[in-house]
């Protein structure tokens, strides 16, 4: 995966060449008369110097806990039993009636995008989940699109979701996208069919088994996404230059209104949507992160539907902010051509971004709208 970023160093690195001066006159000096004085005896005194003591830096060591390992998406402790395995992607309907979710605070990284370009751009979410068999409920689940099926491969995940418009079905034909879409469970909660379906404990286990799909990473995982910074030394934004102060962001979706909101008390964002803080039904948890992505990006518009597509392939050139622990500094950001490869999030100096320990929101803004992306 090194080559991919090496592409981006390149595509941005300015080469100067500077040259030398010609013409310039040549000064010859004159000849000066030697002269030649009696030699002295020089007597060399040699004193001992006393040479500091090297210091030695010491290593961080890192901390081992038996039977746990480093999430690859929060860093935190996790079950060891569970590390091999797979992660779900699930697409989750976002529109008020679909209010309350159901373990979305649950989820190790949350995408949210525009996922029609009607109803003032209505978004969806698509969570990640890792240890998913300990949730007994998730949802509900609602259509997948293009855009889901190319930033999903990058964490080798299941994606699952109730169908979608036909743009899906050329996706699906490839190797390293697995999917499991409709006949979950329906659960009565007053609300039209399509706002019913939910994953319950075990399903997901129990189709993949049905299907054949792998449970755990397979021949396309590509290894860890994100790199973290260690807690005893955490990412801190304010010592970076063009860093600013961030408590409040406000991103240009009117439909949902989604906000996120700096508690101190704790250095996590809470999200907030349709004017109210957001609550897990399942647990009566806030939707809480300790690190925030917003990504520019253009897209293209399929048909009258509203149905569309964001170019996550693109960048380069695309801008965007990465936040955390109240500060917000500019980033740049770039995907190679295959879906499996991770989208490389770097600081304009071209290093990588380091997370800290948590959780991560990851919301896609079209540009054309980007200016009125509020982030202060």
């Amino acid at each position: 995966m090194k080559k991919h970023l090496i592409i981006l160093l390149v595509a941005l690195s300015l080469i100067c060449v500077t040259g030398c001066k010609k013409n310039e006159p040549v000064v010859v000096p004159e000849p000066v008369e030697e002269v030649v004085e009696p030699e002295e005896e020089i007597v060399e005194v040699v004193e001992e110097v006393e040479e500091p003591e090297e210091i030695e830096e010491e290593e961080e060591e890192e901390e081992v806990r038996e039977g746990f390992y480093r999430s690859e998406f929060t860093n935190e402790w996790t079950d060891e039993a569970i590390k091999d395995q797979r992660p779900i992607a699930v697409m989750i309907d976002n529109e008020k009636t679909a209010l309350p979710h159901y373990g979305t605070s649950q989820a190790d990284v949350v995408y949210e995008m525009m996922n029609s370009t009607l109803n003032d751009r209505i978004t969806r979410f698509m969570c990640i989940f890792k240890d998913y068999n300990s949730i007994s409920q998730i949802g509900s689940i609602r259509s997948v699109r293009t855009t889901n099926l190319q930033i999903s491969p990058e964490y080798n995940a299941i994606v699952v979701h109730d169908g979608g418009p036909l743009y899906i079905n050329a996706y699906f034909k490839n190797p390293y996208v697995d999917h499991l879409s409709g006949g979950f469970s329906r659960i009565k909660n007053g609300k039209p069919t399509e706002f019913t379906e939910y994953i319950t404990e075990g399903q997901i286990t129990k189709r993949c088994e049905e299907a054949g799909i792998s449970l755990t990473y397979n021949e396309y995982f590509q290894g860890n996404h994100w790199l973290f910074s260690s807690d005893k030394h955490p990412t801190d934004l304010s010592l970076m230059d063009k860093s600013i102060p961030c408590t409040k962001i406000e991103l240009p979706y009117k439909h949902n209104g989604s906000k996120l909101e700096y508690i101190e008390e704790t250095g996590v964002y809470r999200y907030s949507e349709y004017g109210e803080e957001y609550k897990d039904a399942l647990t009566d948890d806030y939707l809480e992160f300790k690190n925030l992505i917003i990504q520019e990006c253009d897209f293209e518009q399929y048909d009258e539907h509203g149905y569309m597509n964001f170019f996550v392939h693109e960048g380069v050139d695309k801008t965007g902010y990465f936040i955390t622990n109240g500060y917000a500094v500019p980033i740049v950001w770039a995907k190679d051509k295959f879906d499996m490869y991770p989208t490389y999030f770097c600081y304009e100096d071209l290093n990588l971004i380091q997370l800290n320990t948590g959780k991560t929101y990851v919301c896609i803004v079209p540009s054309d709208s980007w200016s009125q992306l509020v982030v202060k």
